[in-house]
């Protein structure tokens, strides 16, 4: 008997959204706090509309988008919430990526949205994943870095290279 089992995988897209004034947008995210904007990526749904799709429902503000800064493996199951047992494991590809339009505002999944100084932002970032997603992002230089870690129970980063 075949014991194979097909592996699942979120993939989840996430910008680092900067305006005229080189700041980068930010949300005060319901589940992790300040964030840039993103999330997943819906069955049929390339990488970038999703990103498109996801900055203006979290944001309201069009974008448009870069090259990728960094690339994330979160490689261990968690608990899961709202009727779902458990969650897989996550692929996540952070972009670099413009304001080119539109009226910032909050939405249901953030209290928050505004733009924020560059130099300000590792400070307000709580979640441990995020912060080095957005080192790689500062130590960006024409080369992704990739990141594996777990985010749960505990925050534990495993391996992490420039590519």
């Amino acid at each position: 008997m075949n014991n194979f089992k097909i592996p699942l995988h979120i993939i989840a897209v996430a910008g680092i959204v900067i305006n005229d004034k080189n700041q980068i947008l930010m949300v005060n995210s319901n589940n992790y706090g300040w964030a840039f904007p993103g999330g997943q990526v819906e069955e049929g749904e390339n990488l970038i509309n999703a990103l498109k799709r996801e900055v203006f429902e979290e944001t309201g503000i069009k974008i448009s988008v870069g090259e990728v800064f960094c690339i994330s493996s979160n490689t261990k199951n968690h608990s899961g919430y709202n009727g779902i047992k458990e969650i897989p494991t996550k692929i996540i590809l952070d972009f670099i990526c413009r304001d080119v339009g539109g009226q910032i505002r909050a939405s249901i999944e953030n209290s928050e949205s505004r733009y924020i100084e560059k130099n300000k932002i590792g400070k307000l970032i709580s979640n441990l994943a995020l912060l080095e997603r957005f080192k790689a992002y500062l130590n960006y230089n024409k080369r992704p870095t990739y990141l594996d870690y777990e985010s749960r129970p505990n925050f534990k980063l495993k391996y992490k290279k420039l590519l």
